[in-house]
């Protein structure tokens, strides 16, 4: 294969170095089956990365090497691919992270070695004031997929009581998250706060499952750990459609609920989702329109104030 090849994409052209590295060993998947991928879900990827300051998570020799940390994006980018400013006041320092607003600028990150895309849970317009409430269903060590779909369907009864719209997709590992769509009217600790006192409703409903227990040595073989501190500011995790660093070239797919009971993570890679994405579309195109008013849920968090187990806010 020759060192570089030239993809045009919305009217930029990407150079690609180094095309042929092998990036996934499970099947000798390349750099240049990466990008072809972003390009079959460019639609998908984009809507769940734009106008969001986001993490690269790069792999200069492959995911079977040394993963690199991006949050700055890097000297000698092109003019044209997009920036916000995010401040850190803990280090009192800024950063100019990536914020997707094109197909280009996910190919552009691909030639930078960028496999998974790990956007925060505001927009660049107020980066302050979180627009997507995330659920994040962690299962302990040893337990099956199967224990995390029996959570993510009282986490769904859970969402139904409420009145929310919630966007289910695996997390590319053994996993399962949903996104909400809220209003960007409250501070991360507010929105934490919220995610906690949803996932306790949870924890109630189903004790043998799940805990929201922070400190690990605290929960309880067998459960699935609802991650409220996913909402706290700067953490990320991957987005809808981006792939992971497995050797699978595994992908955090979008699923519908009727699905869950059926799929398994391993189904999602770079190899099968452009043919479901061809067939099926974006099954998280409608998130922007199922806004969620979160007072509801703050009224649950000041109810169950004096609970043990918050950490402090980091």
């Amino acid at each position: 294969m020759a060192d570089a090849v030239e993809i045009e994409v919305d009217g930029r052209t990407v150079r690609l170095t180094n095309p042929g590295r092998v990036y996934f060993s499970a099947r000798g998947e390349t750099k240049l089956d990466l990008a072809h991928y972003y390009l079959a879900v460019s639609d998908g990827i984009v809507r769940a990365l734009r106008d969001r300051p986001c993490m690269m998570h790069r792999f200069p020799t492959g995911v079977d090497g040394e993963k690199v940390h991006q949050k700055r994006l890097p000297k000698g980018a092109p003019d044209w691919v997009p920036t916000v400013r995010v401040r850190f006041p803990r280090y009192n320092r800024t950063a100019d992270e990536l914020c997707v607003a094109s197909p280009a600028d996910v190919i552009w990150a691909v030639q930078m070695s960028t496999v998974e895309f790990h956007p925060w849970n505001s927009r660049a317009a107020d980066v302050e004031s979180p627009d997507e409430w995330r659920i994040d269903l962690d299962p302990m060590p040893g337990v099956e997929f199967g224990t995390v779909r029996r959570v993510a369907a009282v986490a769904r009864e859970v969402l139904d009581d409420l009145g929310a719209v919630g966007y289910p997709k695996t997390s590319g590992g053994k996993g399962l998250h949903v996104y909400v769509r809220i209003r960007p009217e409250h501070s991360f600790t507010e929105v934490r706060r919220a995610a906690l006192a949803f996932g306790r409703e949870v924890e109630r409903r189903a004790p043998d499952l799940v805990t929201t227990a922070w400190w690990r040595k605290d929960r309880a073989p067998g459960t699935v750990f609802l991650d409220w501190n996913q909402n706290t500011r700067d953490h990320t995790i991957a987005s809808a459609y981006s792939v992971r660093g497995t050797p699978e070239a595994r992908v955090s797919a979008p699923v519908a609920w009727d699905e869950i009971d059926d799929v398994e993570p391993g189904d999602f890679t770079i190899a099968t989702m452009p043919a479901r994405y061809a067939e099926l579309g974006d099954l998280h195109a409608g998130i922007d329109e199922d806004v969620f008013d979160l007072r509801v849920l703050l009224e649950w968090a000041d109810r169950d104030d004096g609970v043990p187990d918050e950490p402090p806010e980091v």
